[in-house]
C-alpha cells in the first residue's frame, strides 16, 4: 500500500513539474527561434559577401562568421533539448546521439568565448594609436586571425574530447550522482588525475580570454574617452565621436564583451551552486539553462546594430542574383 501511494504522489509530482515546465518551454522556444534565427541570418550574410562580393568583405567578417556559427549550434544544441523535456516529452535517447550533443555543446561554448576575446582583441588594435609599441600589430592583424581561429577549434575539440568517453544517456531522471546531468544525459564522474587535468584546461582557457577581453576593453574605453575630449575640445557637441564608423564599432564590441562576461558569470555561479547543492532543483536548472543561451541568442542583434550590409529582394534583377547587398 505504501509502495502504491509513494507511486501515485510520484506521479503527481512529475505531472505537475510538466505542467509548470510547460509555460517556460514556449518562452524556451521563442528564446531558441530568435537567437536560432538571428545567428543564421548575420551567419548568411557573411557568405554571401566572402563568396559573392569579395571587395565588400571586411577584416573582422572572419570572426565573426564563427561566432554566428558557434552561436547558432550553441542555441539549437541546447535549446532542443530543454525544449523537449519542459514539455515533458521523454524521447529514447542513444548514448551516441548524447555525446554528440553535449560535446557540440561544450565545443561551441569554446569557440564563443575564443572568438569574442579576438573580436575584442582585434578591435583594439584596429583602433590603436599609430605611435603605440604594438602598432606594429595594426598591419598584421588579418593574416592572424584565421589561423588563430582554426587554432581555438582544434584546441576546443581536443579538450573536450573527454566528455564523449565519460557521456552516457541518463535512463535515471533522479541520478544526481553523476558529475554533470541532464533530464537525457549525464556525464559519470572522472578519476582524480583526469578530473585536474581537465578542470585545468577550462580554467586556464577561461583566464586567458577573459583576461584578454578585459584588457582589450579597457584599452578601447581608455581610447574613446582620450578621442571623445579630444573631439570635443575641437568640435561642437553635435558632431561628437560618437557617430564616427570606429567609435561604433567599439561601442558595439564592448556590448558584446560586457553582455559575455554578465551571462558567463552567471551561468558559471548557477552551475556550481546546482553542483554543491544537496539535491537537484529542476527549477533552478531551467533558469540556468535559459542563461546559458541568452548570450548567443542577444550576440547577432548587437552585431547587426553596426551592420550596414543589408539584404534586400531584388525582384528586377535576373533571377541567379536574388539578393543584393546595400
Amino acid at each position: 500500500m505504501d509502495m502504491l501511494s509513494m507511486a501515485g504522489t510520484s506521479k503527481r509530482d512529475h505531472h505537475s513539474m510538466i505542467s509548470r515546465d510547460t509555460p517556460f518551454g514556449v518562452f524556451l522556444t521563442i528564446q531558441t527561434g530568435v537567437g536560432f534565427l538571428g545567428n543564421c541570418l548575420l551567419f548568411t550574410l557573411y557568405m554571401y559577401t566572402f563568396f559573392t562580393l569579395p571587395h565588400k568583405k571586411k577584416p573582422a567578417d572572419g570572426i565573426l562568421a564563427h561566432l554566428t556559427l558557434a552561436n547558432s549550434l550553441t542555441v539549437l544544441f541546447r535549446g532542443v533539448p530543454n525544449i523537449i523535456s519542459s514539455f515533458g516529452m521523454r524521447p529514447e535517447i542513444s548514448d551516441t546521439e548524447c555525446k554528440l550533443v553535449l560535446y557540440i555543446q561544450r565545443v561551441t561554448r569554446g569557440i564563443s568565448l575564443c572568438t569574442t576575446s579576438l573580436q575584442s582583441l582585434f578591435q583594439a588594435v584596429t583602433i590603436a594609436v599609430s605611435g603605440c609599441k604594438w602598432a606594429w600589430l595594426k598591419n598584421n592583424i588579418s593574416r592572424l586571425i584565421q589561423p588563430s581561429i582554426f587554432f581555438c577549434w582544434i584546441i576546443n575539440m581536443v579538450m573536450y574530447s573527454v566528455v564523449i568517453l565519460k557521456t552516457v544517456a541518463n535512463r535515471n531522471i533522479s541520478d544526481i550522482t553523476s558529475f554533470y546531468h541532464s533530464p537525457f544525459c549525464k556525464v559519470s564522474m572522472y578519476d582524480h588525475h583526469m578530473a585536474v587535468t581537465f578542470l585545468s584546461s577550462m580554467i586556464i582557457q577561461d583566464s586567458l580570454f577573459l583576461s584578454l577581453m578585459a584588457c582589450s576593453s579597457i584599452y578601447m574605453v581608455t581610447v574613446l574617452t582620450k578621442h571623445h575630449r579630444t573631439a570635443q575640445s575641437i568640435r561642437s557637441s553635435a558632431r561628437c565621436s560618437g557617430s564616427s564608423p570606429e567609435s561604433k564599432a567599439t561601442q558595439v564590441i564592448l556590448t558584446l564583451v560586457c553582455c559575455f562576461v554578465f551571462f558567463y558569470w552567471t551561468n558559471s555561479f548557477l552551475t556550481a551552486y546546482s553542483h554543491f547543492g544537496n539535491k537537484l532543483n529542476w527549477q533552478l536548472e531551467n533558469i540556468n539553462n535559459f542563461i546559458s543561451s541568452c548570450y548567443p541568442t542577444i550576440c547577432p542583434f548587437i552585431l547587426m546594430k553596426n551592420e550596414k550590409r543589408i539584404f534586400r529582394v531584388n525582384f528586377f534583377n535576373s533571377r541567379t542574383r536574388i539578393f543584393s547587398l546595400k
